[in-house]
């Protein structure tokens, strides 16, 4: 069984982005937000491919990592949506995970990169991060950093596409079943 996760909770924003909206209005978009309408977004494709799955939540429900990483259980393939930050220039999606996830890893930063037409940062191991041990891989996720929050390329990009890019991610999920 799969299971998604939306990364960070809603008493952890995660990386926030101060932008301007379509009429020009000055928005706050949250890291936490991304990850729930990503993961909900996927999950229906999920549900319409009549895929099993569970969830860390459902609409804007986004529980802490300590009660998520209790959920994955032995559910496989398991992935934890978030978005990176960094300078306005930095751009790309990149993975975090143990060494027998790296495969699929690649395939969903391929998949990413492809649709949101965006650098693949590439698969890379737990500790490449600015953290060394990450809990959810730990238990035996994977972590998919989406692309950078802080770049307006990469978010317009995702606006745009993140249908495709959801039932892009959801094939590969099947496909890693």
């Amino acid at each position: 069984m799969i299971f998604l996760s939306a990364g960070h909770s809603t008493v952890d924003s995660g990386a926030l982005a101060t932008v301007k909206d379509v009429n020009g209005d000055v928005v706050v978009r949250k890291e936490a937000d991304i990850a729930e309408e990503l993961r909900n977004l996927v999950s229906f494709y999920l549900t319409r491919s009549g895929v099993a799955h569970r969830a860390d939540g459902v609409g804007d429900q986004n529980l802490p990592l300590a009660d998520t990483v209790k959920l994955i259980g032995t559910s496989r393939p398991a992935v934890e949506f978030h978005c990176n930050a960094g300078p306005p220039a930095a751009t790309g999606v990149e993975t975090l995970s143990a060494p027998k996830d790296m495969e699929l890893g690649r395939k969903l930063c391929a998949a990413i990169a492809g649709v949101l037409k965006i650098t693949n940062r590439g698969a890379k191991p737990e500790d490449s991060g600015q953290h060394h041990r990450l809990a959810f891989v730990r238990a035996g996720g994977i972590i998919v950093e989406l692309f950078f929050i802080t770049s307006t390329k990469d978010l317009a990009a995702y606006d745009a596409k993140k249908w495709l890019l959801a039932k892009a991610i959801a094939q590969v999920l099947i496909d890693a079943k």
